[in-house]
């Protein structure tokens, strides 16, 4: 199946582009700010020595608020980040840390770069999706008190982040239980710097500039999901999808929720009105904690 794109090639990178310049942190994601101190904050800034990025791999951890004394083990919510943006967006620019006290998860923010949350084919240690699956994870249920089973293990994101969460949960899904994707890329492997312009560049360094490469068949999301057998849709992690209705991948959006339907895959589908900013993914985020409380609580 061919993934579709949300207008044409050329509107939908025209508004792109026309949209980071005029409002430089919302396109596909975000500008990074200056990391703040440290715990103090609400959070710690980690790092993990990474043998497949070949370098030290930075983190953000929000513990929950623990009764003095507790041996509690927690769910982890792993939360990424956009296009153009950091592992440090979530705390700095969104409400959190406030939020995250109102819940019992471990929420990890990882460093995702510009890659995709996907193995690169041009840049050897580009492997944003083995580093997070192979590394990442089994280092956060190591190091903290994480309850370390698929029915407690969570991802969501925004833009790109989208896109990666939606694609970890369709590949992995005997590792996740729910996966959010808020204003999602999601015709991302479809898009290149020749069929959509300069701003698809980093596509092209992830999964090749063909747009028929096996990279890109094998990180389509809308033939990951177009392919699903019944069997297969019986093990998928809970999906909770959500754009706002001005936001310029709102068909993209649409598009896909159409296959979900197709399939029959349990899902929650939200449209607000909103764009591609952190005004939306701030109240985003913030609805995905209350559904994965929700969901736990089952």
């Amino acid at each position: 199946m061919k993934t579709k794109l949300t207008f044409s090639k050329i509107s939908l990178f025209l508004i792109l582009v026309l949209f980071a310049a005029t409002v430089p942190q919302a396109a596909f994601g975000q500008a990074a700010s200056k990391p703040k101190a440290d715990a103090q904050q609400g959070y710690s800034n980690e790092q993990l020595n990474s043998k497949l990025m070949g370098r030290e791999m930075p983190y953000r951890v929000i513990l929950p608020i623990d009764d003095k004394g507790s041996k509690a083990r927690y769910p982890v919510l792993y939360l990424l980040h956009g296009l153009s943006g950091h592992f440090s967006n979530w705390t700095d620019k969104t409400k959190l840390v406030e939020y995250a006290s109102r819940h019992k998860f471990i929420i990890v923010t990882p460093e995702g770069a510009d890659g995709w949350y996907s193995d690169s084919v041009s840049v050897p240690n580009d492997k944003y999706e083995s580093y997070i699956i192979k590394e990442l994870i089994p280092e956060i249920e190591r190091k903290y008190r994480a309850i370390p089973d698929r029915e407690h293990r969570i991802i969501g994101g925004l833009s790109m982040g989208g896109y990666g969460s939606l694609k970890f949960g369709l590949k992995y899904p005997e590792m996740f239980s729910l996966i959010g994707s808020f204003s999602g890329a999601l015709g991302a492997a479809g898009w290149t710097e020749k069929n959509a312009g300069p701003i698809a560049k980093s596509l092209d360094s992830v999964f090749g500039p063909d747009e028929g490469s096996d990279a890109r068949k094998a990180n389509d999301v809308f033939k990951l999901a177009g392919e699903l057998t019944p069997d297969q849709v019986k093990t998928l992690p809970y999906i909770y999808i959500s754009c706002g209705t001005e936001d310029f991948l709102i068909k993209n959006n649409r598009d896909f929720l159409g296959i979900l339907n197709e399939k029959k895959v349990p899902h929650e589908y939200r449209e607000h009105p909103g764009i591609h900013d952190w005004i939306f993914w701030d109240d985003q985020v913030r609805e995905f904690l209350d559904l994965a409380d929700r969901r736990l609580s089952k």
